[in-house]
């Protein structure tokens, strides 16, 4: 593991092969280079995509725990981290039996079934948001269960966005740089529910002075409206710091990643939970960020909703802004990749890893 920025000499990423997987470690070996990176695939979904059942998922799990183990054999691993999702039970499977550590990450404000199922093979696990912690590890140093903060890409630093930045980011998207931006941002998926919102409301958003950056989703662009000035649909927006950079506020859904990027850069928010989780955890992220978003709940999703983004972006509603934006810079603490991967570092030692094996 030693070696290469952030300590690290070799990865391997051990995914569902989902398509918005492959989309966004597309460009992970550029980012972390030189260091090599490979992805391999676990069977597990089945044919059409989507998460297997509890019974697919036993029946799938033996040969997905041999691949992995091939795999991060292959590389001399020295530690695996758990993201969550179906694909981490064989790959902490596949860890352990080769005596290697496991730490996992939980990313969002209500632990997931990984998680839960996962930590007894744990040597650490990070969590994102307090509110994921055991009772009695809130406030006091526990060695298992830490606080982290959530990840963010480096540009994620907490500063402050002038307005003459904000003015020229809206101008590299092609937009008005003079006029508020409302960027829409739908999740990895997309929301056909905000989706229909904006193609209803976009024109009397931009038709009161705002402009409107439109996330879709894939495959989703014709959920959006025919395009007219001042309105943009996409199915990806790409980078997203420069994205939050124009916004003058955002509507969204509650995904962890993009609220903590959301509150990184202190825009202001107004939070659409995905409504059919069993956990509301997408809820449960936002009520995180205290009173730096408005949570909507999706059947709101009507012509007053609408008329308070246009407030929102408008002059009148630059202290609010203000206000919300201040909430959002201290509702979250900033450096949590770097917390992590200190915690790797510090277990992923040669001397580390022979201990683990002793014990696994």
């Amino acid at each position: 593991m030693a070696g290469g920025p952030h300590g690290l000499a070799d990865v391997v990423w051990l995914s569902s092969g989902r398509s918005i997987e492959e989309r966004l470690l597309a460009g992970l070996g550029e980012r972390i280079a030189p260091v090599p990176l490979e992805r391999a695939v676990l069977a597990l979904e089945p044919r059409g995509g989507g998460a297997p059942s509890r019974a697919a998922l036993v029946l799938r799990t033996a040969p997905a725990v041999l691949a992995a183990r091939r795999v991060l054999a292959a590389h001399g691993s020295n530690a695996l981290l758990g993201l969550g999702g179906f694909t981490c039970l064989p790959a902490v499977l596949a860890a352990r039996s080769l005596g290697l550590p496991v730490a996992l990450l939980e990313m969002n404000a209500a632990s997931g079934s990984a998680t839960r199922w996962l930590t007894p093979f744990a040597r650490q696990v990070f969590h994102s948001w307090r509110g994921t912690l055991p009772a009695g590890t809130e406030t006091a140093e526990d060695p298992v269960h830490v606080f982290v903060g959530p990840p963010l890409d480096p540009e994620f630093d907490g500063r402050e966005i002038p307005a003459a930045e904000q003015a020229g980011a809206r101008a590299e998207l092609g937009f008005d740089p003079d006029r508020p931006l409302l960027l829409v941002l739908g999740g990895s998926q997309g929301s056909s529910g905000i989706n229909r919102f904006v193609r209803a409301y976009a024109p009397s958003i931009v038709g009161s002075g705002v402009q409107v950056l439109h996330q879709t989703g894939p495959g989703k662009l014709d959920e959006g409206c025919e395009p007219f000035s001042g309105y943009r649909a996409v199915e990806f927006v790409a980078p997203v710091h420069r994205a939050l950079c124009a916004a003058t506020a955002v509507l969204c859904r509650g995904g962890a990643s993009t609220l903590a990027e959301v509150a990184a850069v202190g825009r202001p928010a107004v939070v659409v939970p995905y409504p059919h989780h069993a956990d509301r955890h997408q809820e449960k992220n936002a009520l995180e960020l205290g009173e730096g978003v408005r949570v909507v709940p999706e059947e709101k999703l009507t012509a007053s909703l609408r008329a308070d983004l246009e407030k929102l972006c408008s002059p009148a509603g630059e202290n609010e802004r203000w206000r919300m934006s201040r909430a959002l810079r201290s509702a979250i603490p900033l450096g949590g990749a770097e917390r992590v991967a200190v915690a790797l570092r510090a277990f992923a030692s040669p001397a580390a890893v022979r201990r683990e094996g002793r014990n696994a």
